[in-house]
């Protein structure tokens, strides 16, 4: 028992969360924003501007500056670092970073110094290809073409190849600058990088956030020699071992405990993906519980009973911190798409709930919207496409409230359709991330899944699964006793579907499936 640290860098923001384990309280629950915080690295949604849609890279240097900035900020707040047991923490997933040395042989961090100026010689690609890139279509053909096809992809490691994934953006770097992979020496994910940053030295990569790379075979926990030869020469050597959630990878480099005042000797535990870290945070380790987290992307996720796999390809097998694994169908166009509405719109979030609750019926009159503003993964559709459907009047941005509620239908009606597989049908699904705290949305994806929606006590739910892991892991807090403390659903805010509700999309559901069917998503 003890205080527990946990650290969440997302697309748009790093995050520290603090947990009293004796207490069974959050004592600290801080982030800063990329876009404001560091406006230096021209990033204000997370990552940077490109003339193609389809290439999204992000600075690796501006996630070490905000690690750097956070502390800074906690300890002149008055943080005691000395008091934290145990640290973990989650990245976004599938994000790669590339190193022209390993850090085994780098010299211990100076404190004297930035860590940035630390980092940046160490970097043998400027920058990072995150999960909203889509640029690697051939690359994914290529390797499925080299093992055999799509379906053996999926047997090894749970996906088909994925443009997003870390198999494929790791030989498309290849093929598009030989030179800068031949001088790469240790390829890592956002959270092992973080990790290696944290211990100062090589951080191993957990089975949750491995299993988003096209290169884990799930079966074993260790890297497919077929898939590694698939995507890129000499790839084995430059990866860090794969390990299970729970391993301790060091202890926290002297660099934090001479600056922050951390105490010498802390151990770290493996960081993992924010979806597996959210699966933690939301106290849904155990099947039966499905979760939608809404942030900069939408995800819907649960523990599975046995390791099935989606025939359409969109859904994903990762590995579950808890044990076992865990299914995740991801659809780029979250909250970036309704951010699009409500800006085109006018609406404050206020405004845009009302719209939803009071403004609007279920089925929106039969008026929807296909609600790709950037390219999509789930369904893959690569070039943005916004379409207005329905009524004749509502064929311009000059409704508010009918576009409000379009977006949200369009995307509760898109996680329905593309989660079927799983084969259960959810009477309870806990929500989480920002969008996740307006009641119109939960509303709605209440009546569409005919289900209650409950929404968890603490907001963000990957920097808490990172520190209820620390916990696990550090302190031996079993989950059952940490999610009875931390993992609590605030009931006030608890939605049900409206009487008939739910019965009204079967018209809206058969538009959308034969929508897509047209554009061959």
């Amino acid at each position: 028992m003890g205080l527990y640290l946990g650290l969440d860098s997302s697309t748009q923001s790093l995050s520290a969360m603090v947990i009293d384990t004796t207490e069974g309280r959050v004592l600290l629950d801080q982030s800063v924003n990329f876009g404001k915080a560091l406006p230096e690295y021209a990033s204000p949604s997370g990552f940077l501007a490109h003339e193609d849609p389809q290439i999204k890279h992000a600075n690796p240097l501006m996630w070490v500056a905000a690690l750097d900035l956070l502390l800074g900020n906690l300890k002149a707040a008055g943080t005691d670092f000395s008091k934290i047991e145990g640290i973990s923490g989650a990245g976004q997933q599938h994000g790669s970073v590339y190193l022209a040395k390993r850090l085994d042989e780098v010299p211990a961090w100076d404190a004297s110094q930035d860590l940035v100026s630390q980092v940046r010689p160490l970097l043998s690609r400027a920058t990072s290809p995150i999960w909203m890139d889509s640029s690697t279509s051939a690359q994914c053909r290529a390797i499925a073409d080299a093992v055999g096809g799509d379906a053996r992809v999926v047997s090894i490691s749970g996906s088909r190849a994925v443009e997003r994934f870390t198999g494929p953006q790791i030989r498309a770097f290849y093929e598009r600058d030989p030179q800068g992979y031949a001088e790469t020496r240790e390829v890592h994910l956002v959270s092992s990088f973080l990790a290696s940053v944290l211990v100062g030295k090589t951080a191993p990569i957990d089975h949750g956030d491995g299993a988003g790379m096209n290169l884990l075979e799930l079966a074993s926990g260790t890297w497919s020699p077929e898939l590694l030869t698939a995507t890129a020469p000499g790839l084995a050597e430059r990866l860090p071992p794969a390990v299970p959630s729970r391993t301790i990878v060091g202890e926290l480099s002297g660099y934090f405990v001479r600056k922050y005042g951390f105490k010498a000797g802390t151990p770290v535990v493996a960081f993992t993906g924010d979806n597996p870290s959210s699966l933690v945070g939301m106290g849904a380790t155990e099947p039966g519980t499905a979760v939608v987290s809404m942030g900069t992307s939408d995800t819907v996720f649960a523990a599975m009973r046995q390791p099935l796999t989606d025939p359409r390809g969109f859904g994903h097998v990762f590995g579950n911190p808890g044990g076992g694994f865990m299914c995740l169908i991801c659809f780029a166009n979250g909250s970036l798409a309704r951010e699009k509405v409500a800006e085109r719109t006018g609406l404050t979030w206020e405004a845009f709930e009302r719209a939803i609750l009071q403004e609007t019926e279920p089925g929106n009159q039969g008026n929807w919207l296909l609600p790709f503003f950037i390219p999509e993964m789930t369904p893959k559709v690569l070039s943005p496409k916004v379409e207005l459907f329905g009524n004749p009047q509502f064929t311009a941005w000059e409704q508010p409230a009918a576009l409000a509620r379009a977006i949200v239908e369009a995307q509760a009606l898109s996680m329905q359709r593309h989660s079927d597989w799983i084969g259960e049908q959810p009477k309870v699904i806990r929500v989480t991330g920002g969008a996740s705290r307006n009641r119109g949305i939960r509303q709605v994806l209440a009546d569409v899944f005919g289900a209650e929606i409950r929404s968890l006590s603490v907001g963000n739910s990957s920097a808490l699964g990172a520190a209820l892991r620390a916990a696990e892991a550090v302190g031996s807090v079993p989950f059952p006793r940490l999610y009875e403390a931390f993992a609590a659903t605030d009931d006030a805010s608890s939605v049900t579907p409206r009487i008939g509700a739910t019965e009204v999309y079967g018209d809206l559901r058969q538009k959308l499936v034969e929508r897509l069917a047209a554009l061959g998503a």
